[in-house]
């Protein structure tokens, strides 16, 4: 499968099966009124778990097509992808895009500009210069930007490429939201790669429940138990995407302002959002931001929980009302 290659978030519940025992205890522990459904993703995989009377057949076939769609449009692993054929263009001219693309970057451009570029979409270079990402495009200048209209893209470069891979994977997730949503289900959560959306509650009556993982290498504990309704959350880190080399941790999290992988951040960031895409863009720009992540959410109203490794403990900082969502 070609992949999205989304790997930079620290998987709720420290992957997909202990996601679903923490998340979904009933369900893993006895019989309960639920069905799940799953699939391949991205380089990952996602789980869906909903009222036992949903249509399980319709729905799987309808979230995979879903999930095919946003990889064949945003996907800079696919030499095929729409992302791609644009990145490749040597050109300052408009170019007509896939409306869904439009969307994804202009949500991406508005977090570059609240993060003070601590989020930036022009930062695929860079990724790949380290090892992360498969754009092996030339360097741009930092002021080097993309535009976006509705339906079409530009360069002020022609040599600026677009990597969604910060922001895509949730925006997919709340595409397999809205599609559960027009089918009728209610009471639902989804899990894609780490990222989680939650609708209603569980099918037994209580909330859902999720956990966010401990950051530090060799601990498999979580960290904070979450109750989820209406919102989703992601958490970026670099517990599983890093790597050591001559004593030093190299995390996949570029900073756009130095083009290095980031130094001093949290060990992981969640965010909750009203919708996946905006956690998803603001956990990766606030572990970017560095030791400067907590002041950043707090201007910018989010509700974010940061997790700093401290030698033989975490020190957590809660920013806005993310304690609100503690179980």
């Amino acid at each position: 499968m070609n992949k999205f290659h989304l790997t930079r978030r620290q998987v709720i519940a420290g992957g997909l099966a202990a996601a679903t025992a923490l998340a979904f205890p009933a369900l893993a522990r006895s019989a309960s009124p639920a069905l799940a459904i799953g699939g391949p993703a991205f380089g990952t995989s996602w789980k869906a778990v909903l009222s036992a009377a949903a249509n399980a057949g319709v729905l799987q076939t309808a979230l995979q097509e879903t999930l095919a769609r946003i990889d064949r449009l945003m996907s800079p692993w696919r030499r095929d992808s729409a992302i791609t054929a644009f990145n490749e263009r040597r050109s300052r001219d408009w170019q007509p895009i896939d409306s869904e693309i439009a969307t994804v970057v202009r949500a991406a451009l508005s977090v570059r500009g609240a993060s003070e570029r601590a989020f930036d979409i022009a930062v695929g270079p860079h990724v790949g210069r380290w090892g992360f990402g498969p754009i092996a495009a030339a360097a741009v200048p930092q002021d080097a930007e993309i535009l976006a209209s509705d339906s079409a893209l530009c360069k002020s470069h022609p040599e600026v490429t677009v990597d969604l891979c910060g922001i895509a994977k949730g925006y997919a997730l709340d595409q397999m939201v809205s599609v559960l949503r027009e089918h009728g289900e209610e009471n639902f959560i989804v899990d894609l790669g780490g990222e989680v959306a939650a609708l209603g509650h569980h099918p037994n009556g209580r909330s859902w429940q999720i956990a966010v993982e401990d950051p530090r290498h060799g601990h498999v504990r979580s960290a904070e138990i979450i109750a989820l309704a209406g919102r989703a959350i992601a958490t970026s880190g670099d517990k599983v995407n890093g790597y050591t080399l001559g004593g030093r941790r190299y995390s996949h999290i570029i900073d756009p302002t130095t083009d290095e992988p980031v130094e001093g951040a949290a060990a992981s960031v969640s965010v909750i959002a009203d919708n996946a895409m905006l956690a998803d863009g603001w956990a990766t720009a606030l572990v970017s931001a560095g030791v400067k992540g907590p002041a950043l959410a707090q201007r910018n109203g989010l509700d974010a929980l940061f997790l700093f490794n401290e030698e033989a403990s975490l020190r957590r900082v809660a920013v806005g009302r993310f304690d609100e969502h503690l179980a």
